[in-house]
């Protein structure tokens, strides 16, 4: 048997407080004074003192203020890459995204746009990425995609939604500070930390479970009920809790996969827009098929926090849009396999698939 050899962020800092140093971090990375530090920024922090203050824009560095209210899309990857390209002579000393894992993913998916050729969409698979991109680092201002810590930048390209899923994906450096958390609405806290949670839920039972994800996806479930189910207020502590249950979560199928809830939520998110996290929770509401332990705890979180999950959403959809999200989620190999083993397709057709859909 050969095992993979993943890689891993090799550089990270976490505390409270611990954004204060990102100036002192990015410094000795600086190649030269006409290679900029770009900042990709989710727009809610634009006018932000209190975030914006901090950094110490030098020479040329920019910040690109990038709004996260659709997913991660092929085409504002490229035309990112495009506008960098021509605003600068030289390539940036490096890319560092601030915001949840929207802002994760284009960092990571410009960083290595900037040094391969061609569009994005082209390297919407596994092991797709020939050159290693340029330097970047992951601040995440919210817990529970895992973005900060995974292999994979996941996009919405012109014929399907899949990640460009790569040993040069990875963050370069990674600042893990749970102050930048504080103020996220309850809605998208639950939402985006119940990713963390079908993390887990996905990876200890799937069929490509081992002792190495196993020890990560047990610490961060244990984190996960903790924060939502034990804990009578989102605190410091939990704030500090859940930011490591995202990083465990994001581990714990690094040498793993997710499942089923992630395979059909892709098909939502590509035909409807419908975010990453709510489109997680939509779906595993509905899977207690497969998951029967997980979505009965799930269920009890949504009622103690009192969370709305969307409903109807497939209810007025055509033959030809069940098509397009069902032909997504069945190209999610991997994801299957995990969750059902080899012989997948003996449980999962294409009725099955249109049967499950229609309850969202």
């Amino acid at each position: 048997m050969k095992f993979r050899n993943f890689p891993m962020v090799p550089r990270v800092v976490f505390g409270r407080g611990s954004f204060n140093q990102i100036n002192e971090i990015l410094a000795p990375k600086r190649k030269s004074d006409k290679a900029p530090f770009i900042y990709i920024i989710d727009a809610v922090f634009e006018g932000n003192n209190w975030l914006l203050d901090r950094i110490d824009l030098k020479f040329n560095d920019k910040i690109i203020f990038q709004s996260a209210k659709e997913e991660p899309k092929t085409i504002r990857v490229d035309e990112l890459r495009d506008q960098i390209v021509a605003e600068f002579d030289d390539l940036p000393s490096g890319i560092i995204g601030i915001g949840g894992g929207t802002m994760l993913d284009y960092a990571k998916a410009v960083a290595l746009m900037l040094t391969n050729p061609g569009s994005s969409a082209d390297y919407q698979g596994w092991d797709l990425v020939k050159n290693q991109g340029i330097y970047h680092v992951g601040i995440p201002t919210i817990s529970g995609t895992g973005a900060e810590v995974s292999r994979t930048t996941v996009l919405t390209g012109p014929v399907k939604k899949l990640g460009m899923n790569s040993d040069y994906t990875p963050f370069d450096q990674v600042v893990l500070d749970p102050e930048l958390t504080a103020g996220v609405p309850t809605n998208q806290w639950f939402y985006t930390g119940m990713d963390c949670y079908i993390h887990c839920i996905e990876s200890l039972t799937g069929t490509y479970l081992n002792t190495f994800s196993e020890s990560y996806g047990e610490k961060s479930l244990e984190l996960c009920r903790e924060v939502y189910l034990e804990k009578e207020e989102r605190d410091e502590d939990a704030q500090n809790k859940l930011m490591m249950a995202s990083w465990h979560g994001g581990m714990s199928i690094a040498y793993s996969q997710v499942g089923v809830a992630h395979a059909m939520s892709y098909g939502l998110s590509y035909l409807l827009g419908t975010k990453h996290g709510v489109g997680n929770c939509i779906v595993f509401d509905q899977l207690e098929e497969f998951y029967p332990d997980g979505v009965k705890e799930f269920k009890q979180m949504v009622k103690r926090h009192n969370i709305d999950i969307p409903q109807g959403l497939c209810a007025n959809l055509t033959d030809k849009e069940f098509d397009t999200m069902i032909d997504v989620a069945l190209s999610l190999v991997p994801l299957w396999e995990n969750a059902l083993g080899k012989d997948w397709q003996q449980t999962i057709t294409r009725k099955k698939l249109r049967t499950m859909y229609e309850k969202m």
